[in-house]
């Protein structure tokens, strides 16, 4: 009598149980809907990148008013931080002295005018040598010269401003003793600000004068100040190997200072590139890839190598093409082969139907 074998049967169950499995699961992939997505069509955009420093604000003009001469201070003719014109009045010193000379100079100089007349009709009338007339013309312009003296000693008393600008704090007051030297305010023309950084200097051939920069700074998060490149030193500092690198930025508003720290930005020959938004770029360590949408509605994980980052945006180097299209936004559901819907299509679809 034969032995059964019953377990034999269990291998084929199992198998039958598998195939079954997999079967349910395809027809359950089957029936899954497409993900609901945006894409672009890739198309070349003009791209530059950035060399980024920082740098310090200069004014247009900067300079320490101070006091020429050892002299009190009459009257302060200005308050801190106020605007002045050129050759505005700053403070006056006690002048009286010098006031006093002046007076005496233009007296001695009408006395030497009416004698010089008086000569020269004389001479007219060959009652005098011409010798002794020419004389007293040269008594006549020593006197011209000693009250234009006098008259610039009374000027060094009346500090004026240089150049039109805003005035620092005022640090001297009506009865102060200044000498040479005494800080009295500061004068600073803000109305263009000079920004000096620094670059390697293998960045040198990267770098022209009229460059654009743009500037930023803590202080004005939200704004962007935009100014080109004036100057690049003719020497690169020998124990650093950077050069230094003149901006000029236009403050028209004010809101730039000297000594402020500003982040810069010089903008390189631009270029034609691929670029994407980096919503649509997956990231897996080192290895990058896109969703690249084939026919039939279906995506292709395509690798692709990139390049240069800006704001939102990312440079694609190889793996694309122009007229690719790719997913944006709706990645995280899909996978190698994903059926999609297109909802950007559908929309540019619409629009075309309603015009």
């Amino acid at each position: 009598m034969p032995i059964r074998r019953p377990f034999l049967a269990l291998p084929f169950l199992a198998l039958c149980l598998a195939v079954a499995a997999c079967g349910k699961d395809e027809a359950g992939d089957r029936r899954q809907p497409p993900a609901t997505v945006t894409t672009i069509r890739l198309q070349p955009v003009r791209w530059s990148d950035e060399l980024t420093a920082l740098g310090t604000a200069k004014a247009r003009e900067s300079v320490d008013i101070t006091a020429s001469v050892t002299q009190t201070v009459a009257s302060v003719d200005f308050d801190s931080g106020q605007f002045v014109k050129r050759g505005q009045g700053l403070v006056t010193l006690t002048q009286g002295q010098q006031s006093a000379s002046v007076a005496e100079a233009q007296a001695s100089l009408r006395d030497a005018e009416q004698l010089y007349d008086r000569n020269r009709r004389l001479a007219d009338q060959q009652l005098i040598a011409r010798s002794e007339l020419e004389t007293q013309r040269t008594a006549l312009e020593a006197a011209r010269a000693r009250l234009a003296a006098q008259r610039a000693t009374v000027a060094d008393r009346v500090i004026r401003a240089p150049f039109d600008g805003v005035l620092g704090l005022r640090l001297v007051s009506a009865g102060t003793l200044v000498t040479p030297g005494t800080p009295i305010t500061t004068l600073d023309d803000v109305s263009l600000i000079k920004l000096d950084f620094t670059f390697p200097e293998s960045a040198l051939s990267q770098l022209a004068v009229g460059q654009r920069v743009s500037a930023r700074s803590d202080a004005w998060p939200d704004a962007v100040f935009e100014g080109t490149i004036a100057t690049i030193d003719s020497r690169v500092d020998p124990a650093t190997r950077a050069v230094t690198v003149r901006a000029e930025i236009p403050n028209p508003d004010g809101k730039l200072r000297p000594g402020m720290l500003l982040e810069v930005g010089v903008e390189r020959a631009a270029r034609q590139t691929l670029a994407i938004p980096e919503l649509a770029l997956q990231q897996s360590g080192a290895n990058a890839s896109v969703f690249r949408v084939e026919a039939g509605n279906k995506v292709k994980q395509v690798p692709v190598k990139i390049g240069a980052r800006r704001r939102g945006e990312v440079e694609i180097v190889e793996g694309l093409k122009a007229g690719d299209r790719i997913v944006v936004d709706g990645t995280v559901k899909l996978r190698d082969g994903s059926a999609i819907q297109d909802v950007t299509q559908q929309q540019a679809t619409a629009q075309a139907d309603e015009g």
